[in-house]
């Protein structure tokens, strides 16, 4: 909010120095962006009367001007200007004048003339172009009226100014207006503050006879206000106008436009003004548009509407976007002479919708979606027509069409003192604490410890008491609050989920392998990539309402097509082995429950390729997870309709009845849509299950005191047999005198049977409380190995 503190002094006298006010505005909780001071380096620039022009001789788009600038004296001006003409006064740089930018002007020859100086276009003197006045804009700036010839500029038209950019927070919407800074600056340097005149001294007739309004759509529109003005006369307007409209980023237009941005930077309230010759049946309805409509709004462009966008309309058609833009129907044109001023209020979420909607943000829409008093549109409709007349610019109607179904009342809130004192830290008295909300001109009554404080509607930001304690905050002066350390006794520590997270990830990097970290958006495509059948759980995503496009807009259900596309990264950068992990969020719709909010699963995924790894490899590092997590007697069962799993080389993980996870060899189709032309080893688990499983806790266990006994066995047993079903028979076969199972070998070859295998393991017997004898171990061993011929088949290899 750029506030010019010329303009801010009408409401507020800011007598002191710019940097101490800026400083207190600061530490009563107005952020300040930046302070500009305009015109300081503006010199040797003067007022100068154009008062001859003659074509220059050489060039035919230069022309030779003689320049009157005080005290008989002439220069003259070589200049490329279409829009001056003899008799206008002018500003003239001078030999040696310095403008904004640091730009000396020195005297020279163009073209073969000598050019004594420089006539000076509005840019040139410091403003920016993007609010250079329209008659301006393109051309020399020519001055307003007559000023003493040889003046300097800067005095002349008071470009010395100071402007500050406050940055308003979205929930200050009542400081986006002058008289809202000005209400923080008299209470903040405790000066009076003055409202601006808004009584017309002279009206006539009666506005109702001009223009009827009915209001639709209440709950978009809370209140509405028209005005009527006659005897228009648009013409430009006066310098004192323009410069603070300029000054505060605003171009100027006309009189007419001017004033009803004036006083919406003013109020802070957006103000529209319609020729009422194109308003139909003199009637305006506040209602939605039709779905389809088209609208052609004052820029020029046809517009798409929908039946949520709140229209303005007259007896027969749409003639504005309500709160965004007006509409090129009925705009304010040269030959206007009778305006309705319109002032309403309107839904804030409505106005965001419908600007977001048409890609159309303006003034009006950023105040209005921010949130605006309703009891703000009278007074600013008052204001315009009290401009109006002082400028002479029309004659004002008596009365207004004020059209407001529910009133918008003050809430009191009731405030403690002592509550205040200790968040705040100070000790504050009652009557004390009531001045300083005074000052923020708030209705105050106090009872003892109680203070009952009723704000103004346009502080629709306290609500409740934390709300005035932040005010107090504010007034007392941030740097003024003591400074203590924060008291208590804290201590840090983790969670079970989060140890158990930090564990794994600590353990799968002293294994080799590498964290990633993946988008948790992702495209519905990979789920396909990874051959994910259609009636799987994996593909009922979680969509995304907004998506940035389709490569973002589900949440992933599994890891697995993330960690290919990492190693299929890494494989076409010629990285010839990589081991990889990743814990992170998986998301699922619930079933039957689509009101609830999506399950939000930890998951784990590993993914290896390269020299050296294999299958077992990669279920190695998945044993070793699991003994550290405390994890014992898991399965693997073979698993072939998988579809991202090569179907002879997959196996569920199982623990009892409870599934882990999945462990495989990615399918050759698979790891070719991600570029990996090698064998590529990937294991995906259900992470908050194995969390649940986990038993962190480690006991005392003596080593040994008696020796070991240990047998090797090396069994002949068909292909399909598996190594896991073999050692459940060897332990659950075995007394508890069996202390380990070893498997050391699988071995096939030219000694074994077609479609036999040798698998060969190491038993070790121990008992802990005495040494075993041979006949003890040779008891329990053959129990195992009948056990082993019964329920496999499986037979002593002859070595």
């Amino acid at each position: 909010m750029l506030v010019p503190i010329e303009w801010l002094n009408e409401y507020t006298q800011i007598n002191t120095d710019i940097d101490i006010f800026c400083e207190k505005m600061i530490m009563s909780g107005s952020n300040i962006e930046s302070v500009k001071r305009l015109g300081e380096d503006i010199e040797n620039v003067v007022v100068g009367q154009i008062v001859d022009i003659e074509k220059h001789p050489n060039a035919d788009k230069l022309l030779v001007t003689q320049i009157d600038i005080g005290e008989d004296a002439l220069i003259q001006v070589v200049t490329g200007a279409d829009n001056i003409f003899e008799g206008a006064y002018v500003p003239v740089v001078l030999h040696g004048g310095k403008l904004p930018g640091n730009k000396v002007i020195k005297k020279g020859r163009l073209r073969g003339v000598e050019s004594n100086g420089m006539l000076c276009s509005v840019e040139e003197l410091g403003f920016e172009d993007k609010v250079a006045p329209v008659a301006l804009k393109n051309g020399i700036w020519i001055l307003d009226k007559e000023y003493p010839l040889g003046m300097d500029i800067v005095e002349a038209i008071g470009l010395k100014s100071t402007v500050v950019d406050f940055e308003i927070t979205p929930n200050r919407p009542d400081c986006l207006s002058m008289i809202g800074m000005a209400r923080e600056a008299a209470a903040t340097m405790e000066s009076k503050l003055e409202y601006p005149d808004t009584t017309c001294l002279k009206e006539e007739g009666n506005a109702k006879d001009y223009i009827d309004i009915e209001i639709l759509k209440p709950e978009l529109c809370n209140r509405y206000v028209g005005r009527i003005v006659t005897n228009v006369k648009i013409e430009q307007s006066p310098w004192w106008l323009q410069k603070r409209l300029m000054y505060a980023g605003m171009r100027p237009i006309n009189n007419i436009v001017d004033i009803t941005n004036y006083v919406m930077l003013e109020y802070g309230q957006p103000i529209h003004a319609f020729d009422i010759r194109d308003i139909e049946d003199n009637k305006i309805i506040v209602d939605t548009a039709e779905d389809g409509e088209v609208f052609t709004t004052l820029d020029g462009t046809d517009r798409k509407l929908n039946s949520n966008m709140l229209l303005i309309k007259d007896g027969k058609r749409g003639v504005a976007i309500a709160g965004v833009m007006g509409g090129l129907n009925s705009e304010i044109k040269d030959d206007t002479t009778t305006i309705l001023v319109e002032s309403a209020n309107f839904n804030g979420d409505s106005i965001r919708s419908t600007s977001k909607n048409l890609g159309l943000r303006t003034e009006a829409s950023s105040r209005f979606e921010k949130g605006i008093d309703p009891n703000l549109c009278l007074y600013a409709a008052d204001r315009v027509c009290r401009l109006i007349e002082l400028l002479g610019a029309g004659t004002v109607i008596k009365g207004a069409v004020d059209v407001y179904p529910v009133k918008q009342e003050a809430h009191s809130t009731t405030v403690r003192v002592d509550r205040i004192n200790a968040v705040l830290g100070i000790n504050l008295t009652g009557e004390e604490i009531k001045k300083y909300f005074e000052r923020l001109e708030m209705n105050v009554s106090l009872e003892g410890n109680i203070i009952k404080v009723t704000p103004p509607t346009i502080r629709q930001d306290l609500r409740e008491e934390v709300d005035f304690i932040e005010e107090i905050a504010r007034m007392y002066g941030y740097d003024n609050l003591p400074v203590t350390i924060p008291k208590g006794n804290t201590e840090a520590g983790k969670s079970r989920e989060r140890t158990l997270k930090d564990l794994a990830r600590d353990i799968m990097i002293a294994m080799g392998a590498n964290e990633i970290q993946t988008y948790s958006f992702v495209s519905p495509k990979g789920v396909d990539n990874v051959g994910i059948s259609n009636d799987s759980q994996e593909i009922d995503f979680v969509r995304i309402l907004n998506p940035l496009g389709e490569e973002y807009s589900v949440m992933r259900t599994i890891l697995l097509p993330n960690m290919l596309e990492v190693l299929g990264r890494n494989y076409s950068r010629n990285n010839n082995k990589v081991k990889a992990f990743e814990i992170g969020n998986t998301f699922h719709n619930n079933k039957g429950d689509k009101e609830s909010l999506p399950d939000e699963r930890e998951s784990l995924v590993i993914g290896c390729y390269g020299e050296g790894e294999n299958f077992f490899t990669l279920k190695g590092m998945l044993e070793e997870l699991f003994v550290n997590l405390g994890i014992y007697n898991t399965e693997y069962k073979p698993e072939s309709n998988y579809g991202a799993y090569h179907p002879g080389r997959c196996a569920r993980i199982m623990l009892k009845d409870t599934e882990l996870g999945i462990i495989g060899e990615i399918h050759p189709d698979i790891a070719d849509k991600y570029g990996i032309e090698t064998r590529c080893y990937c294991c995906e688990l259900a992470f908050d299950k194995v969390m649940n499983h986990a038993v962190t806790e480690r006991f005392y266990k003596p080593l040994p005191k008696y020796p070991a006994i240990t047998r090797d066995i090396a069994l002949l047993v068909d292909e399909e047999v598996y190594v896991s079903e073999m050692e459940k028979t060897i332990w659950e076969s075995a007394s508890n005198l069996l202390e380990s199972v070893e498997l050391f070998d699988i071995y096939r070859g030219k000694q074994v049977p077609q479609g036999k295998k040798s698998v060969a393991y190491t038993l070790t017997y121990r008992a802990s409380d005495r040494t075993l004898i041979e006949e003890e171990v040779v008891k329990v061993h053959q129990k195992v190995l009948d056990a082993l011929k019964e329920k496999l088949g499986a037979v002593l290899r002859d070595v």
